[in-house]
């Protein structure tokens, strides 16, 4: 299939926007980080306590100020001590203002399929287009410096998805003194793993259930980046390579 030049940019400038640090399309969220990823880690990383290793499927659904379902995503969530592994298939997410026909433009131009790579170690996020043998290469933005402290107050108990829950009030403080208030579903049976996270994020509701969850340690070298990608250092030579590539007709077949 044919691409027009409008078509490329279109489906590249949504698809960065909604997977990029600092962008509003995913959720995050607001601890002394601006809502920046660097913070979000950070606090994720503190509400899995003890589990150092594991690998689940992060099932994430925004809902609006009236608790209509805004976006939904589901991705492939990989933790070991404090790198992340995310996979998604960004033809598969929904949203409310998602454009006309961007989830076939995404995947027909190898652009579906993509892998981040969160690596605190390196300060850097690596997201990468395994189709495209690409990568593009940010820095991670800083969180505040230290850990946040957490509180946990009794919210009685829930059963999730087969797990018995001790339903929590969370709050986290950062270090600077900004406060994020969760509630919180651990599941008893696999030692206080966070199942389900609830965030109010403005006049909406963030979401995050966990399933499928083995409290494994994943291969470490699942979270490096891959022998022989073409690394890009910026969004804007990153989409100029791409753009190349489509108009030229040399991508792979979407499959």
């Amino acid at each position: 299939m044919k691409h027009t030049f409008q078509a490329v940019i279109a489906a590249l400038t949504f698809l960065l926007s909604a997977i990029l640090p600092g962008q509003a399309q995913l959720p995050s969220f607001n601890l002394g980080g601006g809502g920046s990823l660097g913070a979000d880690f950070a606090t994720m990383a503190r509400l899995f306590g003890p589990h150092t290793g594991f690998t689940a499927r992060s099932e994430v659904r925004m809902f609006d100020k009236d608790q209509k379902e805004s976006l939904s995503a589901t991705m492939n969530f990989a933790f070991l001590e404090n790198k992340t592994r995310i996979e998604i298939d960004a033809a598969r997410m929904k949203n409310k203002d998602l454009p006309p026909g961007i989830a076939d433009q995404l995947k027909q131009m190898g652009l579906d399929q993509v892998v981040m790579l969160i690596r605190p170690d390196r300060q850097s996020i690596y997201v990468v287009y395994p189709r495209l043998e690409a990568c593009l290469t940010v820095p991670l933005p800083k969180a505040a410096a230290g850990e946040p402290r957490l509180q946990r107050r009794s919210a009685g108990k829930e059963t999730l998805d087969g797990h018995a829950c001790a339903k929590s009030d969370v709050t986290l403080t950062s270090p600077n003194g900004v406060k994020e208030e969760l509630t919180v579903w651990f599941a008893t049976d696999l030692k206080d793993f966070p199942v389900q996270v609830l965030i109010k994020q403005g006049d909406g509701t963030v979401i995050n259930r966990y399933k499928d969850i083995k409290l494994t340690r994943p291969e470490s070298g699942r979270f490096d980046l891959p022998a022989g990608f073409k690394e890009y250092s910026d969004p804007q030579s990153f989409m100029a390579a791409v753009t190349a590539k489509v108009l030229a007709g040399g991508l792979p077949e979407a499959k």
